[in-house]
């Protein structure tokens, strides 16, 4: 397989549109044609991982960090940056990273928290903002289900655990074939009327390429008549964090003692133990900060998360409570989980799961 195939497979799970608009993910160092030996799954691309793909012969690195996060202007060594792309480039290691469109998706980064913590029933905490799309068109009556199912094909209709969702009118169309048209009805020169059915889809917005093809291609007409327009629905597959409850209520020092046995914590900072039960359970892997508020709203009774400054132990106002197990510790089984989903993909693949150690934050 080529880097590209593997790229386009690891965006079945994680569609690159669906990372944050600050972010830099996807192929990042190396050649997408390159063919692959095998494939090195880490959460950070330093040296020594380099080291390790070379060792172990694989010559793609999935990566869930990006090494290269801001623009580099030189690559002279001088930070480890800069050393490790040098190191990959001399060695033809290709370099993808996957962050924040893995962190968005409900199957990511926040289920895998969810499934170590024994989390049940989790659902996005933050959906993300203006990613549902509706498309309606017009179409005879004669070629709106084979228009439907092409659109379908492509995506279109998909809520939840259902697929195939329109809603249709019928109506009447009309339109008159200037010169030079070549109409598939009606007459140049003359207003023609058409009874059309008027279909209306929703989509999630990477998908949006893909479905619009799916129309013109499907659709009898010279000119295709469409409108789309960004919905302020909330998107339940995709966004920021989960929040789920646990099949038994511990109390809150249980329950941060037990996270911290399963997350491998060095050290878990949290915010005023309040002695309430705990049953309802935010978390958001990484820096989690800007998420407390929907946190409480939500009606959680503790926050998992890390990187919290300060003063943002204040900001639950006594209504949960707000913990910091760590930036690695809460995102440190995602390889595992990409390891696996690899694995069922291409099963007669060589992938590895890094043994390189990356977390930079020791305790004494």
């Amino acid at each position: 397989m080529t880097v590209n195939e593997i790229a386009k497979t690891l965006e079945e799970l994680a569609p690159l549109a669906h990372a944050e608009d600050f972010d830099n993910v996807g192929l990042l160092v190396g050649n997408p044609k390159m063919k692959v030996k095998g494939i090195l799954v880490t959460l950070d691309t330093l040296e020594n991982v380099v080291d390790e793909a070379i060792a172990k012969n694989c010559n793609l690195i999935v990566s869930f960090h990006p090494i290269i996060f801001k623009g580099l202007k030189k690559l002279t060594g001088s930070n480890y940056v800069e050393r490790v792309v040098l190191k990959a480039i001399a060695n033809n290691i290709a370099i993808y990273s996957m962050h924040t469109a893995l962190d968005n998706n409900k199957m990511g980064v926040n289920a895998k928290i969810c499934e170590v913590l024994g989390i049940k029933n989790p659902k996005i905490l933050i959906p993300k903002a203006k990613s549902i799309k509706k498309l309606t068109t017009y179409a005879p009556l004669a070629d709106a289900e084979k228009i439907k199912t092409s659109l379908f094909e492509a995506g279109a209709g998909e809520i939840g655990k259902y697929s195939n969702c329109s809603y249709s009118l019928e109506g009447i169309g009309s339109f008159k074939a200037e010169s030079g048209a070549d109409p598939s009805v009606g007459k140049v020169g003359e207003v023609h009327f058409e009874k059309e059915t008027q279909i209306n889809v929703i989509y999630s917005f990477e998908k949006e390429s893909a479905i619009l093809k799916a129309l013109f291609s499907s659709h009898p007409y010279e000119e295709v008549a469409y409108e789309i327009i960004t919905l302020e629905n909330t998107n339940q597959d995709l966004g920021m964090g989960m929040i789920g409850t646990l099949e038994t209520e511990l109390t809150e020092k249980a329950f941060l003692l037990m996270v911290k046995e399963r997350m491998n914590a060095s050290v878990v900072r949290h915010s005023e133990l309040l002695g309430k039960k705990v049953n309802k359970v935010a978390i958001l892997g990484g820096s989690g900060a800007f998420a407390i508020e929907a946190a409480s709203k939500s009606g959680a009774d503790i926050y998992v998360t890390a990187d919290l400054k300060y003063h943002d132990f204040y900001r639950a106002e006594n209504q949960m409570v707000v913990a910091d197990i760590g930036h690695f510790e809460t995102e440190q089984f995602t390889k595992d989980l990409l390891v696996d989903y690899l694995t069922k993909k291409i099963p007669n693949f060589a992938v590895s799961l890094s043994e390189s150690i990356t977390n930079p934050i020791k305790y004494l």
